[in-house]
């Protein structure tokens, strides 16, 4: 079974950046679809973003499209979320995913339990 761990929530001010990680503490990331979805109390799971298994083809919610990147290493078993040019909107639990690419979280068979992000105006 695999085990997701996200690492690199935290503070960031509005209009900075930060990064997160996602390994795997069991098994493999590499030969999966993975994503990034949040969470923000009082709203609905959100899908962010998509990559599949080489990394090739990417996906993005509009609302973080041009501001954030999604990229995986598999040699290092670590997927990465970029973000850029943070906003107040985007503060929530970020949670990587894995399984088939794409934005519905029904297609993902294993999830990390989140990395909390906030962002300060």
């Amino acid at each position: 079974q695999v085990q997701l761990e996200e690492s690199g929530g935290g503070l960031g001010l509005a209009g900075g950046s930060l990064r997160l990680s996602c390994t795997a503490s069991r098994g493999s990331l590499s030969n999966y679809g993975l994503a990034w979805f949040r969470q923000a109390p009082g709203k609905e799971r959100e899908f962010v973003a998509t990559v599949s298994w080489t990394g090739v083809s990417t996906g993005y919610a509009d609302s973080v499209k041009g501001r954030f990147t999604i990229s995986r290493d598999n040699a290092k078993n670590t997927l990465y979320l970029q973000m850029n040019n943070l906003k107040p909107e985007d503060a929530a639990v970020y949670c990587c995913a894995e399984g088939a690419a794409g934005s519905r979280y029904q297609t993902y068979d294993y999830w990390g339990q989140g990395t909390q992000v906030t962002v300060s105006a």
